[in-house]
């Protein structure tokens, strides 16, 4: 790469936005062109400026990293996204890598650590910070175990979100009874959109329930339930002579 490399910071906390672009100012050949602090702007930063990479925090104001590198990566493709978060799970980080994203570190990350990241990404490679490259590897490999049921891609807590998105329930109800931020439940919902390849709410709840999902199914009835003919049921089960409560 010939000049500089040029690079764009998003996140909505101001003073982290601060803190990294004075610390990339500092990396000799890193040149700081933009900054934005919302997914809209990101997408707007990208297509005006034209960085080589992008340093996005997953859970912006108003919206998500994760949708803000879809959305502008389907304009600028050659661009690399560095996923710069405080979400370590699993769920945000399968939601950037298959949103595009080519780098992923945690906040917290050291300078050396930033700097290697951001060259790595600019010169194309796939870079993942070592506190989540074990899961992922796993990731990209389908290392992963297998979940039984319907949509095994899906993590716990994904599902968990899933059942109460098909249930009628709104993100902030969920983030209510799941304690969760808003915004935690926005990637999530995004995540799940990714993995079930559904493009809106309304379809994603047809396609849950059509798979048993957030509909509650009728009580088995066993062998103790009323009507059953089982042992308790004694309003249908035979007396022989010897039975207690038969005639003599």
């Amino acid at each position: 790469m010939s000049g500089p490399i040029r690079v764009v910071v998003v996140d909505d906390h101001p003073v982290f936005r601060i803190g990294m672009i004075a610390l990339l100012e500092e990396i000799p050949g890193v040149e700081v062109v933009g900054q934005a602090a919302s997914e809209d702007e990101a997408v707007d930063a990208a297509r005006a400026l034209g960085p080589d990479v992008m340093l996005m925090d997953l859970d912006l104001d108003g919206g998500s990293g994760a949708e803000a590198t879809r959305r502008l990566l389907r304009e600028r493709p050659g661009v690399g996204v560095l996923v710069v978060t405080m979400f370590g799970d699993d769920d945000a980080l399968f939601a950037a890598v298959r949103a595009g994203a080519r780098g992923y570190l945690l906040k917290g990350a050291g300078p050396d650590e930033v700097e290697g990241a951001v060259r790595a990404v600019a010169r194309g490679a796939f870079l993942l910070g070592p506190q989540v490259a074990e899961r992922g590897v796993g990731y990209l490999t389908g290392a992963r175990n297998a979940r039984s049921g319907p949509f095994a891609e899906l993590t716990d807590r994904e599902r968990d979100v899933l059942e109460l998105v098909a249930r009628g329930h709104d993100n902030a109800s969920i983030a209510r009874m799941l304690v969760l931020t808003n915004k935690t439940v926005r990637n999530y919902v995004y995540a799940i959109f990714t993995k079930l390849r559904v493009t809106d709410r309304a379809a994603l709840v047809v396609k849950a329930r059509e798979a048993g999902i957030g509909v509650d199914q009728p009580e088995p009835s066993g062998p103790d339930q009323p009507g059953s003919g089982g042992p308790d049921d004694r309003g249908q089960r035979p007396l022989g002579p010897g039975s207690p409560g038969s005639r003599r």
